[in-house]
């Protein structure tokens, strides 16, 4: 069997990417990323189907033979070392708690029972991907943020994911953090979001893109709704940048496409605490998010 090919898998809420990747060269292979949205609320046979399509699109088109592992960035609550989901009450997934997510891919895959499946945090993989396309990084300390359906993040110290000891939070996660009056993620999601609008304006959204093209509309309720979420996170955020004395805060997801609208507000916050930390947007979630998925498959 090939060993230098691997297939990349970036799941979150409403989607799924695959691509196969070059693990010698850490490159996506042409014409192989496969992505395609959907409602992961849906019958779990119905969810695997899908990812079953995207997985084989993505082989097909990429002409290799052999694969010789699959590597999964996946959002928690999850045992990665296990396989199995934890994920409930967080409006995705709802049907898959307590599920094998390995056994389930090996059997609508139709893989053998000893095929390598990895999983690792979705934003523990986006961080790391950003330091493989940002070769400086390696020599740096940076806190990944991703920002979506979930609030995502991971701390890197010279390419090495760091999760336990003083410097950072429990797990790496800043997700539930005690924050206001709830926690972190009750302010910095899509949920959060479209939540204070509708403390505003009393109107229901049904996602995150609906809210977006009112504030680019100039609703000013919705201007100011991706405001806050600037400032929510940037206060988040500072205590462990400060603990973990990162250099760099690297934020992705798919909010993170409206950074015009929360970047600014994040970094008056930021400086505001005295901080120097430089802060970047990522422009290409996906191929990150793939890429340090498969790095710990070569790890």
């Amino acid at each position: 069997m090939n060993t230098s090919y691997a297939i990349g898998l970036d799941i979150g809420g409403t989607h799924i990417t695959a691509a196969v990747i070059d693990k010698a060269e850490m490159k996506v292979l042409d014409f192989s990323l496969c992505k395609e949205s959907f409602d992961s609320n849906m019958p779990a046979d119905q969810v695997m189907s899908i990812w079953k399509k995207v997985i084989s699109t993505a082989i097909e088109n990429s002409k290799i033979k052999d694969i010789a592992g699959i590597a999964i960035c996946m959002p928690g609550p999850f045992d990665y070392k296990n396989g199995i989901c934890w994920i409930k009450d967080q409006s995705k997934y709802e049907h898959f708690y307590g599920l094998n997510i390995r056994e389930l891919l090996l059997e609508t895959l139709d893989f053998p029972a000893d095929f390598p499946i990895l999983f690792e945090n979705d934003a523990v993989c986006f961080g790391k991907g950003e330091v493989f396309k940002q070769q400086e990084n390696l020599s740096k300390k940076v806190m990944a943020v991703t920002l979506g359906t979930g609030l995502g993040a991971c701390f890197i110290d010279k390419g090495t994911s760091i999760s336990s000891g003083n410097s950072v939070p429990a797990d790496g996660e800043i997700y539930n953090l005690s924050y206001k009056d709830g926690v972190a993620e009750d302010y910095v999601s899509v949920r959060g979001l479209l939540s204070h609008y509708k403390s505003l304006s009393g109107s229901d959204l049904n996602n995150g893109l609906e809210l977006y093209n009112l504030a680019k509309n100039g609703d000013q309720k919705a201007i100011e709704v991706f405001k806050r979420m600037g400032e929510d996170l940037a206060t988040v955020a500072i205590p462990w940048i400060a603990n973990f004395t990162a250099d760099h805060i690297i934020i992705g997801g798919k909010i993170a496409n409206a950074s015009d609208l929360f970047l600014s507000s994040f970094n008056k916050t930021i400086q505001k605490s005295g901080s120097e930390i430089q802060v970047s947007i990522s422009n290409d979630n996906e191929v990150a998010a793939l890429l340090g998925a498969v790095s710990f498959l070569c790890d």
